[in-house]
């Protein structure tokens, strides 16, 4: 079965950290750009970090800069995205997904994306 699935979001105190997981199965997932994304109640979804198919360019929204590390296992099919610094503001549905080009210079969608993983940043 061809799909991507995220996993590790919860609910957490501001300041604190998750690490998101998408793993693939059915496909080999180094062979894509992979990106996340989320999208919070009544916002359009937003880029917020991606990763190129080698993992060596890697790109970060503006308001997460310096807070959340995009990275990949290719051993494991799956990308990660570590969050740390978590803000009231980060909370969203996630979505992990493969990208239209390879090198990570666009959000353009491509082939995969996951169901989504719920992020709640809350005291």
């Amino acid at each position: 079965q061809v799909q991507l699935v995220e996993s590790g979001g919860g609910l957490v105190q501001p300041g604190e950290s998750l690490r998101l997981s998408c793993a693939a199965s059915g496909f080999t997932l180094d062979y894509y750009a992979t990106g996340w994304f989320r999208q919070a109640p009544g916002k359009e979804r937003e880029g917020v970090s991606c990763i190129s198919s080698s993992g060596l360019v890697t790109h970060y929204a503006d308001s997460v800069k310096g807070r959340f590390t995009i990275s990949r296992d290719n051993a494991k099919n799956t990308v990660y995205l570590q969050m740390n610094s978590l803000k009231r503001e980060d909370t969203a549905v996630y979505y992990c997904g493969t990208l239209r080009y390879a090198d990570c210079s666009s959000y353009g969608p491509g082939r995969f994306r996951g169901q989504g993983t719920q992020v709640t940043v809350s005291s």
